[in-house]
């Protein structure tokens, strides 16, 4: 049988260990990690990977597997077959950072924008930063732009309808 991707999600309050405890499973079982991103979301440990299983190991299996670590660690593991991707996808042709006073809807909304633009969003991260009494939402985006795309000028007009920071820096290929 052929190889075949997974993708194994791990979620639960963040604590030493995690990484080594999913990934040692992933190597007994002759796993090769592809792709894989983790961080912290207010204490809880978040992870996503993509696997690619020797032929036969069904996702049901690799989850399976993962059940006394889950307990050891108090963690949900899954795991869950994925279709082949297409790898065309563009690199990252811009930096946005997105700065104001918290208030639902600003992913959504620059989201949004950054869509109708043709724009697609590779990595973003937010976070509330600052003091209670004035916290500052932080949010920070890899975008690829198409070619013809003016991201300052599509962005201009919802910096001033959201009373936020927005600004817009091109991604030096050569530094990835």
């Amino acid at each position: 049988m052929e190889p075949q991707a997974i993708a194994v999600t791990a979620i639960g309050n963040d604590r030493p260990g995690i990484v080594a405890g999913v990934t040692r499973v992933l190597f007994e079982l002759g796993c090769n990690l592809e792709d894989a991103t983790s961080t912290i979301l207010r204490g809880h440990f978040a992870m996503m990977l993509v696997v690619r299983a020797p032929g036969g190991l069904a996702p049901a299996t690799l989850e399976g597997r993962f059940e006394p670590l889950a307990r050891q660690l108090g963690l949900v593991i899954t795991a869950r077959a994925v279709a082949e991707a297409e790898l065309a996808v563009g690199a990252p042709t811009h930096a946005v950072s997105v700065y104001g006073a918290d208030r639902p809807g600003i992913v959504y909304r620059v989201a949004d924008l950054l869509a109708d633009c043709g724009a697609n969003i590779t990595d973003f991260t937010s976070r509330v930063i600052g003091g209670a009494q004035r916290p500052v939402y932080a949010l920070l985006l890899e975008v690829a732009f198409p070619p013809t795309a003016e991201p300052e000028a599509a962005l201009a007009a919802l910096r001033e309808e959201l009373g936020v920071e927005i600004s817009v820096h091109p991604i030096e290929t050569d530094v990835l």
